[in-house]
């Protein structure tokens, strides 16, 4: 492995679901890659003291604090990742651009298009300094999802004419799942849609290089009220079905068709009360020539149609991921041996450090993740106005 000599100092902010996902990948990254520079767990924030002090020990940093401002302040900060819920993410951001911080920063990347928008400036102004920022849509970093990129981008299945995509679980489908932020509109902007619903559009826009120009959409919210309570990783737990109770203000299932700037059209839906599903996120791309097909719950696999078979002998096949010639595969264990959903933050620090190490602009970009955001905001003044037809702002 390569010496890895000029440190890069990670200030965290948030501590939960994500916080453990990114502080896994920042300790692992350098063990399996080699980097151009050696990420440190320096700072971790969190308003509560006591819980934050109890989340650093368990996850690696080296202190804490109780206010993220002081974090972005510090001059021995050379990152801030955000793993705050989205109604914060625009100031904590903006901040540490201004304070010439790189920023990764979890998706969606706010909670509306004039946020977005706010926070691109942000970054294009940075960037011209040599400070950058990226979104985190660890999604992509998942090597069969990378490699059915890599396969459009080589004519394998040729044009691109219909796109699949579903997210579905169902951990909201009891109705005594406690209320967290997750279903607070003002923290999370949006439901099922912006949780779940933009890794789909993400990664559907991210495979085949076009952007989703229109929607058709509806939405729903099956429950309207909760027990009030839950966790800090806002995924919920187990209700009191006799006590308080507060509402629920965003949606629990979106569904839209789209139309993409290359003529492909798109199915998309996105759900958190699909009983037995608990994370699948299925993509299927439909081209002139072949066709792709993955989904997470089974994710070391990519499904390839290539339609100049003899009929004789055509069918999907199954491609086993995890050749040392496939995306990010080679660095970890034997062939076959399989990864799992904490590898794609493993990769997504990679490409962040790997793209700061070189001082260019790593991927997605706030840019690109603020396409995500239009057509997120597409799809909801489409499903308020009786599903007629949107198109998605430039």
């Amino acid at each position: 492995m390569t010496c890895l000599s000029r440190p890069l100092r990670v200030g965290m902010v948030g501590y939960a679901f994500m916080g453990a996902a990114h502080s896994h990948a920042w300790r692992t990254a350098p063990r399996f890659f080699d980097l151009p520079l050696r990420p440190e767990l320096s700072v971790l924030a969190g308003r509560n003291a006591g819980a934050a002090a109890q989340a650093a020990e368990r996850m690696g940093w080296n202190e804490t604090a109780t206010d993220g401002r002081e974090v972005i302040a510090r001059d021995d900060i050379d990152l801030i990742d955000i793993c705050t819920p989205g109604d914060t993410h625009a100031e904590i951001a903006i901040a540490a651009l201004e304070a010439g911080k790189h920023v990764l920063c979890e998706k969606p990347l706010a909670n509306s298009v004039e946020e977005a928008e706010r926070m691109v400036a942000a970054a294009e102004t940075a960037a011209q300094r040599g400070v950058q920022a990226m979104c985190g849509y660890s999604y992509r970093r998942t090597p069969a999802l990378t490699l059915a990129r890599e396969l459009v981008q080589e004519g394998r299945i040729g044009t691109i004419r219909h796109v699949g995509a579903q997210y579905l679980q169902d951990w909201l489908s009891d109705e005594l799942t406690p209320l967290t932020w997750r279903m607070d509109k003002a923290k999370a902007g949006s439901g099922s849609l912006g949780d779940i619903g933009a890794h789909i559009i993400d990664a559907a826009q991210w495979v085949i290089g076009s952007n989703i120009a229109g929607v058709s959409a509806l939405m729903e919210t099956f429950v309207t009220e909760r027990p009030v309570g839950g966790d800090l990783s806002g995924l919920g737990g187990k209700g009191d079905a006799s006590g308080e109770k507060g509402p629920v203000t965003v949606d629990d299932a979106a569904a839209f068709t789209a139309r993409f700037d290359d003529g492909a059209i798109g199915v998309f839906e996105a759900t958190r009360f699909a009983l037995g599903r608990k994370n699948a996120i299925r993509l299927e791309i439909n081209g002139s020539s072949g066709s792709l097909a993955f989904d997470f719950e089974d994710m070391n696999v990519l499904e390839y149609y290539d339609g100049s078979n003899s009929s004789r002998t055509s069918g999907f096949r199954r491609i086993q991921v995890g050749e040392p010639d496939h995306p990010y595969t080679g660095n970890w264990w034997p062939v076959g041996h399989g990864l799992g959903y904490e590898h794609g933050f493993t990769h997504q620090v990679v490409e962040l450090v790997t793209a700061l190490g070189s001082g260019t602009q790593p991927s997605p970009s706030f840019a690109d993740a603020s396409r995500v955001q239009r057509v997120l905001a597409a799809v909801e003044q489409s499903a308020t106005n009786e599903s007629r037809w949107q198109r998605v702002q430039r």
